[in-house]
């Protein structure tokens, strides 16, 4: 999703998070080229694999919308400024519920992150809530012996966010490991909405097209493990293979002139739409990034029993299904070589 490795790190706030008030803070502008590797590897890498992007949302007025005016005060000053100490209030709020737990906040200005191939600003915000265990080896002049620690590595954070600066509505990625805890990172700090742009409408359809091909048509119609593979395969070809996406050229590419599978299809879209509170393109730039990730849940995989496990990825009519005198099923597979 995003691209790190030329990043700067502007400025980072740190505060210790806890149920009674603190007024202790650290701020820091400056860091060595190993330290500033190592804080963007920890903050910033797990966004390179996020494939949702979100915007803020409020009920009544976006302007209500707290983090979004806090974030957009950062984007017009170039700077935190006073700003961290808000948002920490704005999280304590948002935070009452007995389950969440205390922890260790980062706040950080960041600057030339790649997102969409442009260079943004953006600022991030981390709440670590479990830490490593790790051992330090001794300083034989010091400290002749194990010492057992905790600290905060590269394993994904609990709860994060980077808000991009892009052009108004700013795009928010987002993340929280520990969401059977509590819904309020996302929910009421945050408040994100899924954001209208190419990348979810890559990834909404995928998955629609996936839920329909795997769910909705065995309902529907006669079709076999065989033929929904084909489909898939055909399903996910299509997004490899195109620059843009065009909704009546793809039904074509993967139903072909079958009437009643389109139909169907479509019926099924605006379903998945309307449960979802969507509204996605007929028309729109692919995300191949989006594309790539999505790939891996689109099955190719024949499994027969626990004996064999048969992987389709080309031509349908290479493979036939059929039965015995003594009723066992079997299938016919056609090949040129084999290594």
């Amino acid at each position: 999703m995003i691209e790190y490795k030329g990043a700067s790190i502007q400025e980072l706030f740190y505060k210790k998070i806890k149920e009674e008030a603190d007024e202790q803070h650290l701020l820091q502008s400056e860091f060595s080229p190993s330290e500033e590797e190592t804080l963007k590897n920890i903050l910033l890498k797990p966004f390179s694999e996020t494939i949702n992007t979100y915007q803020f949302k409020h009920d009544v007025d976006l302007e209500l919308n707290v983090l979004f005016q806090l974030s957009r005060k950062i984007a017009g000053d170039g700077q935190l400024g006073n700003t961290p100490e808000g948002i920490v209030t704005h999280l304590r709020n948002s935070s009452r519920h007995p389950n969440i737990k205390e922890g260790d906040l980062f706040i950080v200005h960041f600057s030339d992150i790649m997102f969409g191939g442009e260079p943004v600003e953006g600022l991030g915000i981390f709440k670590v809530e479990k830490k490593d265990a790790f051992i330090e080896t001794p300083d034989w002049v010091k400290e002749p012996t194990l010492l057992f620690k905790e600290g905060i590595g590269e394993k994904k954070l609990d709860k994060a966010c980077l808000i991009l600066f892009t052009p108004e509505p700013f795009t928010v990625l987002a993340y929280d490991n520990n969401s059977s805890e509590a819904v309020y990172w996302k929910n009421d700090f945050l408040s994100l909405d899924f954001k209208k742009d190419h990348v979810n409408d890559t990834n909404h359809f995928l998955q629609l097209t996936k839920n329909y091909i795997t769910d909705q048509m065995p309902e529907e119609f006669e079709v076999s493990k065989t033929d929904q593979i084909d489909l898939l395969n055909k399903s996910i070809k299509y997004f490899k293979e195109a620059e843009t996406f065009d909704k009546g050229e793809f039904e074509l590419s993967v139903f072909g002139q079958e009437e009643e599978a389109i139909n169907s299809f479509r019926f099924f879209d605006k379903q998945y739409q309307d449960e979802m509170d969507l509204e996605l393109s007929e028309n729109f730039k692919i995300a191949a990034n989006s594309v790539k990730k999505q790939a891996r849940i689109f099955k190719s995989v024949l499994k027969l029993d626990k004996n064999f496990h048969v992987y389709i990825h080309g031509n349908r009519e290479l493979i036939e299904q059929g039965q015995d005198a003594d009723g066992r099923k079997y299938y016919k597979i056609y090949y040129e070589n084999e290594s």
